[in-house]
């Protein structure tokens, strides 16, 4: 889902902030690390992805992988970490980083 140039620079503002949550690592995507991602995202909605992979290419693949798995989307990559953002209606204001 590709968001509109206005709300990238206010989620990319919050997201400065942050760190990350979630790390990836050599055994890559695991069912772990998918579920620690959705569960980051389900709470928080913007997070943090960090990744120590080496590998330009490598990464790009992870992080096209995980924003699929996950339904997330891509708000911001840089270095080996990657900002992506998924819309929670249900939050709860006091875990989600888009409503303090």
């Amino acid at each position: 889902m590709k968001l509109p140039q206005s709300q990238q620079k206010q989620l990319r503002t919050i997201g400065h902030a942050l760190h990350p949550l979630v790390t990836v690592a050599g055994n890559g995507l695991s069912e772990n690390v998918m579920a620690e991602i959705a569960r980051a995202l389900f709470d928080h909605e913007l997070i943090k992805v960090k990744f120590s992979v080496g590998d330009r290419a490598v990464k790009s693949a992870l992080i096209a992988d995980m924003l699929k798995q996950s339904g997330s989307t891509l708000v911001q990559s840089i270095g080996n970490v990657a900002l992506i953002y998924l819309r929670n209606p249900d939050a709860d204001p006091k875990k989600s980083n888009l409503e303090r």
